[in-house]
């Protein structure tokens, strides 16, 4: 799938004039204008390729980790971000590989984190704020899409352990505290959707990452508060449920982004899988669970444009400008 930035290169390097390049954004919107289902595009593999030079970094990265971390515990860290950084000179700043600079990106940033963590002498403060300033670095490098979301992973993390550990009884507040992280996550996904309304360029794919990663900081703490963990299900928590899914799912349509109904699934099946284990359907229960929220899944994912569309009515105008077009 060639981006738009694809063919802004290919304008400037002179393989295609502005000419034939307008011509082909519209031959493809037109095309698109056909489509019966919103998408949501990112790249992750490319080809086989992209999963042999994974598999082959893999091979490299975990026995400097494990050859440098004999010699000193800090320095199989540094070898592994210091060899990522090196590798993603190549298979990303030239190859442009997706799934080996999503690998690559993980890698140094993680190394960074290990390293200052163990240098630092567990200080999280330090090796928080290192691990953020090097995925800065590597963003303004390399540019891969996860980099911002990894980030502020790295933030969210830090800033919960800080907490957690300097206040008195905070392990109380950790599920308004992980909510309140993913509703900032959120609306910085938002914020770069809404710079790409179009998404035809990086800032759709950053936004995409940082959606998945808001998705379980959001889900998790509501669903935690419901009692859906508890081995049983009574009726008022199957009904709230079903009223959450059916709020994520607007959301959703909303934004046009799958992933808080995705993080949500799992606590859907596993409250409906334990009310029908309390009506006798023990072994079955959990096939009967997900073949009804399958189906419903599918009939969705058929008609997304049209509940899109749908939905996007009640919306004001001057956010609807602001939200993905429904096609």
């Amino acid at each position: 799938m060639y981006t738009e930035e694809d063919i802004t290169s290919a304008v400037e390097a002179g393989v295609l004039t502005h000419e034939s390049a307008a011509a082909l954004r519209a031959h493809v919107a037109g095309l698109k204008q056909g489509y019966a289902v919103d998408e949501e595009h990112f790249r992750l593999v490319t080809g086989f390729n992209d999963i042999f030079v994974v598999i082959a970094c893999l091979l490299l990265l975990a026995p400097l980790a494990w050859i440098g971390a004999a010699i000193a515990p800090w320095l199989g860290a540094v070898a592994v971000a210091t060899a990522a950084w090196a590798l993603a000179e190549f298979f990303t700043r030239k190859r442009h590989m997706a799934l080996p600079s999503i690998l690559l990106l993980l890698a140094f940033v993680g190394g960074t984190l290990f390293a200052a963590h163990l240098v630092s002498g567990g200080n999280a403060f330090f090796a928080g704020a290192l691990a953020v300033i090097a995925a800065w670095f590597h963003w303004q490098r390399f540019h891969v899409p996860i980099t911002v979301a990894a980030g502020s992973a790295v933030i969210v993390g830090t800033i919960m352990g800080l907490i957690m550990s300097g206040i008195p009884h905070a392990k109380s507040w950790v599920m308004a505290l992980t909510f309140a992280a993913g509703v900032m996550v959120f609306l910085l996904a938002m914020r770069w959707d809404m710079s790409d309304v179009a998404r035809q360029t990086r800032r759709s794919d950053v936004a995409f990452w940082l959606h998945l990663l808001a998705a379980p900081l959001l889900v998790h703490p509501v669903f935690s508060v419901l009692g859906v963990f508890h081995g049983s299900a009574t009726l008022s928590q199957v009904i709230s449920v079903i009223g959450l899914y059916g709020v994520l799912a607007l959301v959703s349509l909303w934004t046009d982004r799958r992933a808080l109904m995705v993080s949500a699934l799992g606590y859907v099946l596993f409250t409906f899988t334990a009310l029908l284990k309390q009506f006798g359907l023990v072994s079955l229960s959990f096939a009967f669970t997900a073949l009804v929220i399958g189906l419903a899944l599918l009939v969705l994912s058929a008609f997304w444009h049209p509940s899109r569309a749908y939905v996007l009515r009640w919306v004001p105008a001057g956010l609807q400008k602001r939200l993905a077009p429904s096609q």
